[in-house]
């Protein structure tokens, strides 16, 4: 019984033409007449009708783009930089942009004129005065340093010479010079007495001839 009424209503449901449009249409809106209704929806078919051709058009000037820049020898890079470089214009000239930069420049002013600002500056001032000062300090003493070992050893190589040629060296080389003869002649002179015979055999005998 039940499978032969669905077969019946399905046949009855298939026999009932169905009007598209009126299917499509909804009620209308609260406040609108049927005609108004109408008038917008063929406002708005022109509308997207419009935005599709718009799309159309955009593609072809896009393709016509690329061919220019491919002819140009433009890169991709070339019109990101471009890109970027329009968009930061656009960021300078907002009005966001100007208030801030206005903002900040006003707070710069304030604290560059504030007592600590200039108590800190002052501070790190001196601090580098007195840096400069220890370091110039410093150099100079090194300058000093070395230029009174280089006097030295010059005075050092130009007084040697000069002193060996003087009459006290001269005379302190002679008195060394006599010091060591008379040594080395004692040490001789006791060497030879050593090897030398005795006085007495040095005499010829005598013959104790009889009277």
């Amino acid at each position: 019984m039940e499978s032969a009424n669905q077969g019946l209503l399905s046949d009855a449901m298939t026999d009932v033409p169905v009007d598209s449009a009126a299917a499509a249409r909804t009620s209308a809106p609260e406040g609108l007449t049927l005609a108004e209704e109408e008038e917008l929806r063929s406002e708005l078919a022109k509308v997207e009708e419009e935005i599709g051709t718009l799309r159309q058009v955009l593609a072809a000037k896009e393709r016509h783009c690329g061919e220019l820049k491919r002819k140009l020898g433009l890169t991709p890079l070339d019109g990101l930089k471009q890109n970027l470089s329009k968009s930061w214009h656009d960021v300078q000239v907002s009005n966001a942009y100007v208030k801030t930069s206005e903002k900040l420049g006003e707070w710069n002013d304030k604290v560059t004129q504030s007592d600590f600002y200039k108590k800190t500056q002052e501070t790190l001032s001196q601090a580098g005065q007195k840096t400069s000062a220890a370091l110039s300090n410093v150099g100079s003493a090194i300058s000093r340093k070395l230029g009174d070992m280089s006097s030295y050893s010059i005075r050092h190589s130009i007084s040697m010479p000069a002193m060996r040629n003087s009459a006290t060296f001269k005379s302190f080389e002679d008195r060394v010079g006599t010091i060591k003869s008379r040594v080395v002649g004692s040490r001789e002179n006791s060497t030879e007495g050593l090897h030398s015979p005795s006085g007495a055999g040095d005499k010829p005998p005598q013959d104790n001839a009889p009277f």
